[in-house]
């Protein structure tokens, strides 16, 4: 064994020994789980953490995936700045992908690596508890017109149920959560994993939310690596705000990490999905690979 891997070794077990029995949520976008050996790789990393000790929730996304099947039926995608509207037939696809192929395919993954993992909605014992979005007035970033939109069956969270997850961390299976919730009449909304993880993350007291993205991080001028920012506190995040350094789509991804560091979770980390070892880097070196924020 090489020398580098056993300082690796050594500069991962302070690490291991701080988080044994903590609380991670790692969100896994669509991107992220479409690619079979990515999501190999993914797994063992996920497997790892829950070796050591850690307990672990996952939520995945799926978009892409959505969008795909949207278009092999035929069902014609309305995506307002970046949020899709969910009519009927594409709350079905919705069903059928989310809480369907992408969940089975991650745990079949995890399987494979020997973690006792449970595939869930957030329909599942009330986990994600919801009410359908009203019509918003939205100005459209690509028409430049301002006016109503009934986004349908989207919901946003009322509160996080989290009675099933902790029965499920306690005796040490690994819950793998879809963007779903529904209200107290049994209607079932597409809801941003994003928020799920988060409000998750929230309600489970998390130590870290982990964000599997397309991108290895935040970064004050996109696409300008020299840009990039490793590690920030909840202060030096309203501080890039307030001084116009942070732009664009930048302010609400920050605002919305530095929200979730008030409520309580120790510390969020921006890191890119399909490089291998981002996610044990990330949480076991003293560099890391993407960008974590802290309260």
């Amino acid at each position: 064994m090489s020398k580098e891997r056993l300082d690796l070794l050594r500069e991962a077990l302070p690490y291991i020994r701080r988080f044994k029995g903590k609380t991670f949520v790692v969100k896994l976008s669509g991107k992220v789980t479409e690619e079979p050996e990515n999501m190999a790789s993914l797994a063992e990393e996920l497997a790892l953490l829950h070796q050591v000790g850690i307990r672990v929730c996952v939520v995945h996304g799926g978009g892409k995936q959505l969008t795909e099947l949207a278009a092999l039926m035929g069902v014609e995608q309305t995506i307002i700045n970046g949020r899709r509207v969910t009519d009927d037939a594409t709350l079905d696809m919705a069903k059928m992908i989310f809480a369907g192929k992408i969940n089975t395919d991650i745990l079949a993954a995890l399987r494979r690596r020997g973690v006792h993992a449970v595939g869930l909605s957030g329909v599942d014992g009330n986990t994600v508890v919801a009410v359908r979005r009203p019509p918003r007035d939205v100005l459209n970033r690509e028409t430049g017109e301002r006016g109503l939109v009934d986004f349908g069956h989207v919901g946003d969270v009322v509160e996080i149920d989290d009675r099933l997850l902790c029965v499920l961390l306690d005796h040490e299976y690994m819950p793998v959560v879809s963007p779903l919730g529904a209200d107290d009449e049994g209607r079932v909304f597409n809801i941003n994993a994003d928020t799920i993880a988060a409000e998750i993350a929230v309600r489970l007291e998390a130590e870290k939310l982990v964000i599997l993205s397309d991108v290895d991080g935040i970064y004050l001028r996109p696409g300008e690596q020299a840009t990039k920012i490793s590690r920030l506190t909840a202060a030096e995040v309203e501080a890039l705000i307030r001084d116009g350094v942070a732009t664009g789509g930048m302010i609400p991804k920050l605002q919305n990490i530095t929200e979730l560091l008030r409520r309580g979770v120790r510390s969020a980390h921006i890191i890119q999905g399909s490089v291998r070892n981002a996610l044990l880097a990330e949480v076991f070196t003293d560099e890391g690979t993407g960008t974590m924020i802290i309260a």
